[in-house]
């Protein structure tokens, strides 16, 4: 009897092997590795996934029938399922939900399955199926063996497929379409006929002639042909009325095609170097180094167009859906409808029907975030990430896999080179340069030889001893001016959402804080309310001080909404908008946002750090950057990185044309290292003196590290844990290890649940991983305790 192995969903009970199930005979022909099923565990029916088929099992006892197929056609390849069983193994995961992590979120709602067939031949035994229609959906448990079989068969010869439609959280787009009876010359014998002023009919009939599919009855009216018009020729027996499901379509602005641009001696040398190991099928990995404005998407572009004429695929990877827009655009600009895109601000719908686009082979190149790096593409020619420094590139619940790693397994399997471009390199991609692992490709010039933003640093200890009146300093409001009257546009950046940073009494000295986190609550004006920015609590704004009933509230520290309140009382003729998480929750936010400014209807924007990257205005000649020292305050040994890499990219946001561009960074730490050397762009002089600093730390890229989160209601119940696993670790791995903690994280507590964590730095441990593997499995009996237990390797952050 054959045999499936399946890996089930099931919380609190899970492992990276799979259970034996038997296969009914109605599935026998039709099962494939890569679906989903439903099968009995205990008293439950649960979903799983199909890792394989055989004739027989290890287990001895009486085997149970899968009791039903939720796919017709596998959600998982093989190449997937590769994957996902390296993912589980170096994230420390279970395998589940790996392979849940690579599907789109629209197939883990409810679907229909319409079966559609291809051919004449396989219309016929449809219909002698199901009886005569449009479309037939596809219930596995209402037939027999016979007819499953008969269906098989189609599918397997192809003569006939299988098609997804979302029936829940989304709804099919039906839209009514019309389908010629009549061929040209048909059309022609009846126009001899019709009155001369029938001119309408006269332009109906030219069309039904013509058409070879059917077209959307909307699509005719733009072609002012009416409804009555249409009801004629229906009564004629010219046409048929249908109803047809439209894909979503997430593009929602026309792009005008595009010619390659004349590449400069730099990016020449590198679309060349890439291109050869396209051909060659190498597994490379290009670390292309470009400072900002450079060209690296123009390399881009014809690097993707060279794997395009090879007949593969490419994908394009950009860690802010900010991004998305202009870059997708571009790339469509070039490629036409062979775009697809992914990525979260999407409904469920589109991604479902992206995904269908790029399964099915219709789309060749995929732009998207993180998640897109699942895309089911075939023949995978070239990957590329952009900004690969950028940490929004980590998951960070489980799975928590980083982008590059599963982007270089891909690489490696379809035989591809990895493209990784940044203005600021991550340190540990720069070093693997340096060792010869990576190949670097160096973009040192802008376009035509453009030069670099002039910088000017404003120390605002000094600002505010002279008594300047608000947070811009009197340098970049003069700069501010200056620029809008020549009518040229303006970037301000300060990465702090909210109107306030927090609200003081200045009679007792409370601070409101959130009973759920422990932390203070942000003020947000539009609103007039008091907001935790982790676990999402809102309450009015108080009126009076909740300790002492003061009416002495003041709100102290600038969000973002203040410094927009801020510019337009002292600009009050600019044009502002602002850029945030507050501005961008509602769908299509971020792209009305980035092309109203770019069509030049606002002079200023103002933003958090996702106004940082990639972003290209031509007409923006002054970038300031307020409180650009924030990411130093952070304990964390990637601070001075980060503050790097955000006030290198935000500066390269100016004078991206021939326009001079002038950037003003205003800082209480004017003389810190990441400072000073964003001011000149200096990478390599930033990568000596960072390396350094992490050499005396023992940290990346000199030490592999990884983070233990506990978390529980009861902070003695997570202490303990913490200390329990600490003296595991202790015992099992080397004295060369080194083990931190277990300390609380930054924020003690979030949502009402306490944080400890661990950190362990190593070189090498031989029984590092059998140890956290144990860990995983005893963390499912801590968590029927109410005790949760992370694993992150190499994390980005330990706050």
């Amino acid at each position: 009897m054959p045999i499936a192995q399946v890996v089930v969903d099931v919380p609190t009970f899970q492992i990276n092997t799979s259970y034996s199930y038997l296969i009914p005979a109605n599935l026998v022909s039709i099962i494939k590795v890569g679906m989903r099923v439903v099968v009995p565990f205990g008293r439950r029916q649960v979903v799983g996934f199909v890792v394989a088929l055989n004739d027989n099992s290890e287990f001895d006892g009486q085997l149970k029938p899968i009791i039903e197929l939720i796919d017709l056609k596998p959600v998982i390849n093989e190449e997937l399922l590769q994957l996902a069983q390296w993912m589980a193994d170096d994230t420390y995961s279970f395998l589940i939900s790996c392979l849940q992590t690579m599907i789109p979120g629209g197939m883990r709602t409810k679907v229909k399955k319409y079966l559609v067939p291809n051919t004449p031949s396989a219309e016929e035994m449809v219909n002698q199926i199901f009886g005569k229609k449009d479309k037939v959906e596809y219930q596995n448990k209402q037939l027999d063996s016979a007819t499953t079989a008969t269906i098989a068969k189609l599918i397997q010869t192809k003569q006939a497929t299988f098609e997804y439609i979302l029936s829940k959280k989304t709804s099919e787009i039906n839209q009514l379409a019309i389908t010629s009876l009549i061929d040209e010359a048909q059309a022609a014998k009846i126009k001899q006929h019709l009155k001369k002023n029938a001119t309408s009919q006269q332009r109906l009939l030219t069309i039904l002639g013509r058409l070879t599919e059917p077209i959307l009855q909307s699509e005719l009216t733009k072609q002012k042909i009416n409804a009555s018009t249409i009801k004629v020729g229906e009564q004629n027996g010219w046409l048929q009325k249908t109803t047809i499901v439209k894909n979503r379509d997430p593009f929602r602005q026309e792009v005008q095609s595009t010619q390659p641009l004349k590449l400069q001696p730099d990016q020449d040398h590198a679309v060349t170097t890439i291109n050869e190991a396209i051909i060659q099928q190498q597994p490379t990995t290009f670390l292309l180094e470009g400072v900002t404005g450079s060209g690296k998407t123009e390399v881009y572009l014809q690097v993707i167009a060279n794997a395009l004429k090879l007949g593969k695929t490419a994908l394009l990877l950009v860690p802010e859906i900010t991004l998305t827009p202009q870059i997708t655009n571009r790339i469509r600009s070039r490629f036409g409808n062979k775009v697809a895109m992914l990525h979260s601000a999407m409904s469920v719908g589109e991604r479902f029907d992206e995904w269908q686009r790029i399964e099915s082979g219709q789309a060749k190149v995929v732009v998207g975030v993180r998640s897109a790096v699942f895309a089911p593409l075939d023949n995978l020619g070239v990957i590329i990430m952009d900004e690969e420094h950028d940490s929004s590139y980590k998951q960070a619940d489980n799975p928590r896999y980083h982008t590059r790693d599963v982007a270089k397994w891909r690489a490696q399997y379809h035989h591809c080179p990895v493209v990784l471009g940044s203005a600021t390199p991550s340190l540990e991609s720069r070093a693997r340069a340096y060792k010869g692992i990576y190949q670097r490709l160096l973009l040192p010039k802008r376009i035509n030889d453009h030069a670099l933003p002039h910088v000017d640093i404003i120390d605002m200890k000094n600002e505010i001893a002279n008594g300047a009146p608000s947070d811009l300093s009197q340098p970049l409001i003069s700069a501010i001016d200056d620029r809008l009257q020549k009518h040229e546009q303006v970037i301000l950046m300060l990465n702090r959402r909210g109107y306030a940073s927090f609200v003081l009494c200045r009679s007792c000295g409370h601070v409101p804080q959130c009973p759920n986190c422990d932390i203070s609550l942000t003020y947000h004006k539009d609103t007039n309310s008091l907001r935790c920015h982790y676990c999402g609590f809102s309450q009015p704004m108080p009126n009076k001080c909740p300790e002492c009933g003061s009416e002495k509230l003041r709100q102290h520290g600038m969000g973002s909404q203040r410094l927009e309140e801020d510019v337009n009382q002292l600009f009050p003729t600019a044009k502002v908008v602002r850029m945030d998480v507050d501005t961008t929750r509602k769908k299509g936010s971020h792209e009305r946002i980035i092309q109203r400014f770019g069509q030049q209807e606002a002079d200023i924007l103002v933003g958090t750090q996702m106004i940082a990257k990639g972003l290209d205005f031509p007409n923006v000649t002054l970038v300031g950057v307020l409180n650009a020292d924030s990411a130093l305050e952070f304990p964390d040994f990637r601070s001075s990185e980060r503050t790097f890499e955000l006030l290198t990219q935000v500066a390269g946001r100016a004078g991206r044309a021939d326009k001079q561009g002038n950037v003003i960074i205003q800082t209480f730490n004017p003389d810190h290292y990441a400072i000073q050397l964003a001011k000149t762009q200096d990478y390599e002089k930033f990568y000596e003196t960072e390396m350094k600093v992490r050499q005396q730390g023992k940290y990346s890229p000199y030490y592999y590290t990884v983070k233990i989160t506990i978390s529980s209601k009861e902070e003695t119940q997570a202490l303990k844990v913490a200390y329990e696993i600490q003296q595991t670790l202790v015992n099992q791995l080397s004295e060369q290890t080194i083990i931190l903690g277990p300390t609380p994280k930054m924020i003690k507590r979030v949502n009402n649940k306490y944080y400890y964590q661990l950190i362990v730095k190593y070189r090498r441990e031989p029984e590092l991983h059998l140890t956290l593997t144990d860990l995983l499995y005893d963390a499912q009996n801590k968590a029927k305790k109410g005790v949760q237990i992370g694993i992150d390797n190499e994390p980005l952050d330990f706050m």
